[in-house]
């Protein structure tokens, strides 16, 4: 279990430098000189941004950037903000809430409709019932969430008036940006649940439970969600990354202030620590996801507890 914990400590040790690497050169090579886009609004004089660039250190060589990047952030130091001059920490820590909210709601809006979706298709496997599930499934994860997202609002805002159309505030500000990131996710849970349980409905052992008068739900909460669930999980745990992803397209829809608001400010005007900072964050939640999955799949396969104990 040493070499175990040791090896996923060093995988996320590199998973953060090669996230905050590509974070780095993913920015450098955007278009426009961020002290111009700065001060733009302000209608600075080219000595005034050229000011500017040398408080930003911007004319440093690219390798002294980069080096001073990474010796601000082993010091925990994600920087101060180019627009606002806060702490790009503090500033992280303000909304994240709200993401994580939106996550977690998402994240469980999804699993239980892709959950129930997988169950239906694989119970009546080749019937209409099926088919339905499937086709609900892939439109899922084939709409774009900004799509699904405007068609909710049309729906369930503007033609019901049932639920405010953006804003945060109380739960009802949280049900159609879940709705719309949850019925994203749901679609690929739903296919996988689908091919996991009527693969384990056709090994002998439920054949032998079904020709004994094992009830159905028996089956199901016993024999068959336990080994189904642990590739699942694993999903899930992959599909945090696109719950983040996709909050910042939700919450632009929306106007809710989380990070992913945050981040298309940050990138419009080329804040460039805060935009490190925010991936450096997502890298993060990915990690302690995955690590959790992990343990999750160990406690409901214990085959994984022993490969892992030899």
């Amino acid at each position: 279990m040493f070499g175990y914990g040791l090896r996923r400590l060093l995988e996320a040790v590199l998973v953060l430098w090669l996230a905050a690497t590509l974070a780095f050169v993913a920015m450098q090579l955007t278009p426009g000189d961020p002290a111009e886009t700065l001060l733009a609004a302000s209608g600075a004089s080219s000595e005034e941004i050229a000011r500017r660039r040398a408080q930003l250190g911007l004319d440093d060589p690219l390798s002294v950037q980069y080096l001073r990047y990474l010796a601000d952030l082993a010091r925990g130091d994600l920087g101060t903000s180019w627009l606002q001059g806060r702490s790009v920490g503090r500033m992280i820590l303000e909304r994240l809430s709200r993401t994580v909210e939106l996550a977690l709601a998402a994240g469980l809006v999804g699993i239980v409709l892709g959950v129930g979706l997988g169950l239906l298709a694989a119970l009546y496997r080749d019937t209409w019932v099926d088919t339905l599930a499937m086709a609900v499934a892939a439109v899922g994860f084939s709409t774009p969430v900004f799509w699904s997202g405007l068609l909710l609002i049309l729906l369930f805002s503007l033609y019901l008036r049932w639920l405010p159309s953006s804003g945060w505030g109380d739960a009802r500000h949280l049900v159609l940006p879940a709705l719309t990131l949850g019925f994203s996710l749901s679609g690929s849970i739903a296919r996988l649940v689908r091919a996991q349980v009527v693969e384990i409905l056709r090994m002998p052992f439920i054949l032998a439970a079904q020709a004994r008068g094992v009830p159905l739900w028996r089956l199901l909460l016993i024999h068959i969600l336990r080994p189904a669930a642990g590739p699942v999980v694993a999903l899930i745990a992959l599909q945090f990354g696109f719950l983040l992803g996709g909050a910042v397209v939700t919450e632009s829809v929306f106007a809710r202030e989380g990070l992913g608001r945050l981040t298309v400010q940050a990138i419009l005007w080329r804040d460039l620590p805060v935009v490190r900072g925010i991936a450096l964050v997502g890298a993060l939640a990915y990690l302690l996801t995955s690590l959790l999955a992990d343990l999750c799949h160990a406690w409901l396969d214990p085959r994984l507890r022993s490969s892992e104990e030899r």
